[in-house]
């Protein structure tokens, strides 16, 4: 367990199923099944709806469709490799093969907390001026926003692997999940990781870090819009607009932030021996939770898209009833 491997291009990495249950690995992909299968389902249904409702073509629905297709990457990024896993015993992964899906899951999470950023300054916008929002946030302005994110993740994480080739690797190889993250395959080098421990911290704390400050300097302005508002009526209406954002973000943020706080603090934390699970359960949580949960929140709290689904649903029921 955890010897060092090579192959003909690098070191091969053993990824982590369920420690301690890998004979129940058959019963216990089914919730990770159905949870695929709802992240899946549900982020399609929603830029379905999004695309064929011409009432949902404004700023906030375009981030939404973006959140969406962000979360389809991620799940798509770690599917075959968590099911190869609990299906096949399928836990080998090439060093090449492994950046390429560190670099991926990296890159959607860093857009994805962008997209959240750009979400709280189209609810600031529309709660703080309403009438020039439709002339601020054009379609045109959308697709250079978004253009712009793809951009910065893709720029800010280039030089991660090129960092992560130049380690060797000796000793243990066993990853701490079931896919590939840059702290967990960072830690297995036998060399100097000083430079790559630096580049990481400083690349998280000036992307997703100044995101989630500039999230929250929104709704502050938002807040205090909000509290300028003549009637408790006119508060709550512009309120629960944020709510479904609101929601996002935390879902969002805590599973990353204890995901990042485990890979620093949590090989401290007794007992030792749960540690492998800690690992893993905070992983999953990390890429299912957010592609799981956000079509549920926006579906539940869009009056418009919940109709949609409402009608897909009862149009769905005639035909198999005829």
């Amino acid at each position: 367990m955890g010897l060092f491997l090579i192959s003909e291009t690098g070191p091969t990495f053993l990824m982590m199923g369920i420690p301690g249950l890998e004979a129940l690995h058959h019963w216990i992909s089914i919730p990770f099944c159905a949870l695929y299968l709802i992240a899946l389902l549900g982020n399609c249904m929603i830029l379905f709806i999004i695309k064929k409702t011409q009432s949902l073509h404004e700023p906030m629905y375009y981030f939404l469709s973006m959140l969406s297709v962000t979360d389809l990457g991620l799940v798509l990024c770690t599917l075959p490799t968590t099911l190869g896993i609990f299906w096949f015993n399928m836990r080998r992964i090439g060093f090449d093969a492994c950046l390429t899906q560190m670099y991926f899951i990296h890159i959607l999470s860093f857009i994805e907390s962008s997209v959240l950023l750009a979400m709280a300054f189209d609810r600031f916008i529309a709660i703080s001026h309403p009438l020039r929002h439709p002339s601020i946030l054009t379609k045109t302005t959308v697709i250079k926003i978004g253009l712009a994110i793809i951009m910065r993740g893709m720029v800010s994480l280039l030089p991660i692997p090129f960092l992560l080739k130049r380690l060797t690797f000796c000793g243990k190889t066993e990853l701490s999940h079931s896919f590939c993250f840059h702290p967990d395959i960072m830690n297995l080098a036998c060399a100097d990781i000083k430079v790559n421990v630096f580049y990481g911290m400083i690349i998280l704390l000036s992307t997703v870090g100044m995101d989630f400050i500039f999230i929250v300097l929104s709704y502050i302005l938002i807040i205090k819009t909000v509290i300028s508002l003549a009637t408790k009526e006119e508060c709550l209406k512009a309120l629960n607009t944020c709510v479904s954002h609101i929601c996002a973000v935390l879902v969002f943020f805590i599973p990353m932030i204890g995901l990042s706080m485990i890979h620093r603090f949590g090989k401290n934390i007794p007992p030792l021996d749960l540690a492998p699970l800690v690992h893993i359960t905070m992983g999953n949580i990390y890429i299912l939770v957010p592609a799981v949960l956000n079509p549920i929140i926006y579906g539940v709290r869009t009056k418009e898209i919940q109709r949609r689904i409402l009608n897909l649903i009862h149009i769905y029921n005639n035909r198999i009833s005829q």
